[in-house]
């Protein structure tokens, strides 16, 4: 089989966003976008699905990608989850943007070329690579935020994203220069080799290890790095802020595995008295913790869907740290986890779409009193994923958290095990705090009512979603066999 198979998820998104700019620049409307972008979401995630049937081993060719790209289970297995996100992200665009007047073609060009530039960080093998992916899906991700241009919170939102990200990814780019003077290698299993026979030890590393590793916390949104997640999900259109809770942030701890495994994956960097485990540990609990409390305390139900967001980054930090002592099973949880809560995470969005149309829009929780009972088709849904985003049995949720925190013990990490549950207990708080306001309370006099929207494609991806958190939640065994043979990079 030709080499263009194998990369044929990059090139199904690439000419599928071309094809949707020329069709948005000569078609009078832009009726139609909303599915064609979810079809090709649906072909590149088909044709991902292929190459790993087919078998990477019977390809030829692989090597010339070297190590500019790598094409391997864990990058397909990426493939597969980023253009489910982008696919959700598009269907909640199609219902969102008519009703509230922003129905504007270039939205879902800008999902796409984000998309790609997210899946050529799970690919990348070069740090030259990596920060081309990083750029092609920060620059799309800014865009998405100040897509609401009468906004001034967009504004502010993308503005303090952008400035914030670049921040980052000077970090970043400061760090792997670092490295490349220390080693020799831009590549990543080079700079791996290299640190294993002895440069690990020059001070410069270090110093490049804690750079990368703030840039690497900060496109997670990892607290203390976490300050620009709230006002961008706050103000991006709702769509928006799905994709960058589940599509970017997965793309960004595809980088972390990527990064962290293959360069730092010698016994000094992955040790516990002077690696970046420790370092990590920290930031998970810090993550959790101030997060969650925090979401706690948000009147916006959007905002605390924010915060829960960095909460969650929080958990999937702790199987990371435990991958220095579990590659293969910590890695599978990471991979299962981002898959749950990406459906998860897009379907209590999508319900928060759905609950309000333009000028009675859901926003906070007084909003969504009663609804409940007035209407219980748009509180259903919202109501699975939130228990689902709270760990609760039998949804995706729990055996999410469930295999996380296996894993954390497997690996010793009995203390950063008992933090995380607690952190999970107290998150529940506040997505029952939705179901209290839904179910057993009613609108104030003179309060604004939420008023249900109608749209197939908002129905269609909570569909999509429902029956894959119940799926997952119901029968985890195949989707856990798959992120295994994922964690095994080069597999």
């Amino acid at each position: 089989m030709s080499l263009t198979f194998a990369i044929s998820p990059f090139l199904i998104i690439a000419f599928g966003a071309m094809a949707l700019m020329l069709s948005e620049a000569f078609a009078k409307r832009s009726n139609g976008l909303a599915l064609g972008t979810t079809i090709v979401f649906a072909a590149a995630g088909a044709f991902a699905m292929a190459v790993w049937l087919y078998g990477l081993e019977d390809i030829e060719g692989l090597d010339t990608l070297t190590p500019w790209l790598v094409v391997d289970r864990f990058s397909l297995f990426f493939d597969v989850l980023l253009c489910l996100g982008g696919a959700l992200a598009a269907l909640l665009a199609g219902g969102y943007l008519p009703e509230h007047n922003l129905d504007r073609g270039e939205f879902y060009s800008l999902l796409l070329f984000s998309t790609f530039g997210a899946m050529m960080l799970a690919a990348a093998g070069d740090v030259l690579t990596l920060f081309i992916g990083l750029e092609t899906m920060s620059i799309g991700a800014y865009a998405l935020t100040a897509f609401r241009r009468a906004s001034a919170k967009s504004a502010e939102g993308a503005l303090k994203y952008f400035l914030l990200g670049s921040f980052a990814a000077a970090l970043l780019l400061f760090g792997f220069a670092l490295i490349y003077g220390a080693t020799g290698h831009t590549d990543l299993v080079g700079i791996g080799a290299a640190l294993k026979a002895g440069a690990s030890k020059q001070p410069m590393v270090v110093i490049a290890l804690v750079l990368i590793l703030a840039g690497l916390a900060f496109k997670v949104s990892a607290v203390p790095f976490h300050m620009w997640t709230p006002d961008a999900y706050e103000g991006a259109p709702t769509p928006a802020t799905t994709y960058m809770a589940v599509a970017v942030k997965s793309g960004a701890f595809a980088m972390m595995l990527r990064v962290l495994l293959t360069a730092f994956g010698d016994p000094s960097s992955m040790s516990w008295s002077a690696g970046w485990p420790p370092v990590l540990a920290w930031v998970a609990v810090l993550t959790m913790t101030v997060a969650n409390l925090i979401a706690g305390r948000q009147e916006s139900v959007k905002r605390m869907l924010a915060y829960s967001s960095i909460a969650h980054a929080g958990y999937i930090l702790v199987a990371v740290v435990a991958t220095m002592r579990s590659q293969t099973l910590a890695g599978a949880s990471v991979l299962f986890y981002l898959l749950t809560y990406t459906v998860s995470t897009a379907g209590a969005f999508g319900a928060l779409i759905l609950c309000g149309r333009r000028g009675a829009e859901a926003v906070s929780y007084e909003d969504l009193s009663g609804i409940g009972r007035r209407h219980p088709a748009a509180a259903l849904p919202f109501a699975l994923f939130l228990v689902s985003l709270a760990g609760i049995p039998p949804t995706a949720g729990f055996f999410g958290k469930w295999f996380i925190f296996r894993a954390a013990m497997e690996s010793g990490l009995t203390w950063l095990t008992i933090i995380a549950f607690i952190n999970s207990v107290i998150g529940a708080y506040y997505y029952l705090r939705v179901l209290v306001y839904m179910y057993m309370r009613e609108p104030a006099a003179g309060a604004p009512i939420a008023v249900p929207m109608r749209s197939g494609y908002v129905t269609a991806a909570l569909l999509v979603s429902a029956l894959l958190v119940l799926a997952l939640g119901l029968s985890p065994t195949r989707s856990l066999d798959v992120a295994v043979q994922a964690a095994s990079f080069g597999g």
